[in-house]
């Protein structure tokens, strides 16, 4: 089966599949004499349990716990009751204070934000949280960037250790060592100017491809 079938049995667009490919969440077998993808059924199946468990705001992370059975899906599903009711709690507040402000008839230019602003301190004390979703999406993309960056920069020192310590060994010419050090000093290099736009890329908005359907 080609992926604009599964796009129509699924319901779900062929970038959202391929992401889901990339995050691990999906193993489509590929035709051994023209190298394409060829899904079967069970990934029809897979991909609609991605979906309606997306749907519920689980995240990828623990959609692959789940798959892995690292997670048990009853387990996961208690939890994310406890957070969406959380939310649940927290988007009542904000009703609230919208509501409230509405009613008294707040305008733009004569708004005084210092006396909500207080009150919305009051409330953040009381346990309320006035959060963007989308910041905790920027958080988490930057974690998992910083994480790979470092992992991949600590691995390349580790070869420039190994180079050192070869070199106290066995010497060899001195421009040479400086040639083996180069490399990996370089892709260090490369990767931090690469997790620098990551980073700027994340910070501008970067689209969650995985919530659109």
């Amino acid at each position: 089966m080609k992926i604009n079938e599964v796009e129509q049995q699924a319901g779900i667009t062929k970038r959202n599949i391929r992401f889901y490919e990339q995050q691990g969440l999906l193993h489509p077998k590929r035709n051994g004499e023209n190298g394409y993808r060829e899904y079967a059924e069970e990934e029809i199946t897979e991909l609609k349990k991605i979906k309606l468990l997306r749907k519920l705001s689980l995240p990828i992370e623990e959609i692959r716990k789940i798959q892995n059975g690292a997670l048990l899906l009853e387990d996961a599903l208690l939890r994310q009751v406890i957070v969406l009711e959380r939310e649940r709690m927290d988007l009542e507040a904000t009703v609230k204070m919208c509501r409230s402000m509405s009613e008294e008839q707040c305008q733009y230019r004569t708004l005084s934000p210092e006396q909500y602003l207080e009150r919305m301190v009051e409330m953040e004390n009381d346990g309320t949280r006035f959060s963007n979703a989308d910041k905790q999406d920027v958080i988490r993309k930057k974690r998992g960037s910083i994480l790979a960056a470092v992992t991949f920069i600590l691995f390349m020192v580790f070869l420039i250790m190994i180079f050192i310590w070869g070199y106290t060994e066995d010497p060899i010419p001195l421009w040479m060592l400086c040639g083996f050090i180069l490399i990996p000093a370089v892709v260090i290099l490369a990767v931090i100017l690469s997790l620098m736009q990551r980073i700027k890329e994340i910070e501008g908005g970067e689209e969650d491809v995985a919530r659109k359907y």
